[in-house]
């Protein structure tokens, strides 16, 4: 594949809906786990402090020599 299929690879959200507020809000990313393939994080409402999804970041290959 090529480099532009890959354009979203590392995507992060900064604004997500909130049930709560009724509106699309600015999110705190937080980091939740740290996991042997990779790291979990969880998206919070700014305003609320709601959770309002999750993101998985994958370790590469040499990276997960680590653990």
């Amino acid at each position: 594949m090529n480099e532009a299929n890959y354009q979203y690879k590392d995507f992060v959200a900064t604004r997500l809906y909130c049930a709560k507020c009724r509106a699309s809000m600015p999110v705190v990313e937080r980091l939740l786990l740290v996991l042997p393939d990779g790291y979990l994080y969880e998206y919070l409402c700014q305003e609320c402090g709601e959770v309002l999804g999750d993101r998985k970041v994958s370790l590469k290959a040499g990276d997960q020599q680590l653990f």
